[in-house]
Order: C-alpha cells, then sequence, then structure tokens
C-alpha cells in the first residue's frame, strides 16, 4: 500500500482528493493510514469484498471524476494525472480509458509478450471480454447515480458496469497512453471455472437467457485455453 500511496504523492497534478477504503485491518495499518494527510483520507469497516469498497469509495468521494486503483498498483509515471487532465480534450466524455501494464510472477497464457500490456477496446467485442481495465479507466461520477457495482458477482463486477455502459452507449475516449503498473496476481485472473460461470451469467444479464450457448461456449474456450497453456 505504501508504493502506492507514494506513487500518488508523486504526481505533479494535485487537484485530487483519495479515498482509502480499508476492511479493518490491523493496528498498524489503520495507525499508518490515520497519519495521512489531506488530500488522504481513510475509511475502515468490515466490507463485503473489493466492489463492496469500491462503492464506498464512489459514495464518499466528492470528484467529478472517479479512478479505482489497488493496494499494490502504481501510476505508471508521475505525470499520468497531468496527461490525462490537463493535455487531452476530456469534453463530452463520461469514461476515458488507457493501457495498464502487468507486473509480478509471469503467467504463460496471461502474460504471454502480447499482454505484458493491456491496450483498452470499447466496441461489440465487449461482448466477447473486457475491453476496459478498471486501473486504467477514469470514470465521470454522475455514471455511477443510477447503478453501482453489484455485489452478486463477485470477481467480475467491473465486467459488468463497462458492459452496462457499452450497452447504454457510454461515450468513452479511448487514449494511448499507459496509465498505471497492476499487480499480476488479481483474483480474476486465477483461471477457475466459478470466473466464467460468473461471466457467463453477467452477460446473460445484461441481453437474454437465448444467448446461453453463445456465452457457454465462449467461457468454455477461454477456460479451456488457459488450462491448456498454463497446465
Amino acid at each position: 500500500m505504501k508504493k502506492t500511496i507514494k506513487s500518488i504523492k508523486n504526481q505533479s497534478f494535485k487537484d485530487f482528493e483519495v479515498w482509502v477504503i480499508d476492511g479493518n485491518s490491523n493496528d498498524e495499518t489503520q495507525e499508518y493510514l490515520n497519519g495521512l494527510n489531506s488530500p488522504f483520507f481513510f475509511h475502515s469497516e468490515v466490507d463485503k469484498g473489493i466492489y463492496d469498497a469500491m462503492n464506498k469509495g464512489i459514495s464518499l468521494s466528492k470528484g467529478e471524476w472517479l479512478y479505482f486503483m489497488g493496494a499494490e498498483d502504481i501510476f505508471f509515471d508521475d505525470n499520468t494525472l497531468n496527461e490525462v487532465f490537463r493535455k487531452i480534450n476530456l469534453e463530452n466524455c463520461l469514461l476515458v480509458s488507457g493501457r495498464i501494464s502487468y507486473q509480478g510472477v509471469v503467467n504463460p497464457f496471461v502474460y504471454s509478450k502480447n499482454k505484458i500490456i493491456k491496450n483498452p477496446s470499447w466496441s461489440a467485442l465487449m461482448w466477447l471480454r473486457n475491453g476496459l481495465h478498471h486501473q486504467g479507466t477514469f470514470y465521470k461520477k454522475i455514471l455511477f447515480i443510477d447503478e453501482k457495482y453489484p455485489l452478486k458477482f463477485k470477481t467480475l463486477s467491473d465486467y459488468w458496469f463497462n458492459l452496462y455502459l457499452f450497452k447504454r452507449k457510454a461515450k468513452c475516449k479511448v487514449i494511448h497512453k499507459t496509465i498505471a503498473k497492476c499487480t499480476s496476481d488479481g483474483v480474476s485472473k486465477n483461471g477457475k471455472w466459478e470466473l466464467y460461470k460468473e461471466e457467463i451469467n453477467l452477460k446473460t444479464e445484461l441481453s437474454s437467457r437465448y444467448f446461453v450457448p453463445f456465452f457457454y461456449f465462449i467461457a468454455l474456450s477461454k477456460f479451456l485455453s488457459r488450462k491448456i497453456v498454463n497446465d
């Protein structure tokens, strides 16, 4: 967490507030968080998982744009926020999304040479895979007025929300800029079949049960591909 806080403090762009949502961690962690000064604030209580924590952050935040960062993630460089909010025309956009770079343990399927860098995509291919990584994406807060991250999707709620926004034709600006360096051991990378069942369910909820065979075929193909290569 400390390297994440340092990465934020080092940003040349300073017009932001930061809410650290802590799931009632140990005394040492809370002591560190309590020692942070404005614009850093923290909220600590037992939560129902990562998306519950993100929803709490949404409710507490006061800014126009929201960005979600994991406890071990860092911005790509010290000018990341400045380049996004000072050099890019965000007029009429509801989302802006750039690349992310995976860091950490190398997995042969997910982290092939072509997948160490994840490029954003906002097209009909969203129905095949999540084209936006949440550490690479900035969301206008007004997007969360009617909907927040549904807690019934424990691992892929961000995918549900992105697909929900795509279906509603929210305008997303894709930029050729790497936003963050992210850890490579997230729960959405575990490759377990439960993950793909969740993917089938979220796509079905946003479309029709008549597409279940198609979604099942996509999910099974991805599951078997990852299993074959990783094994």
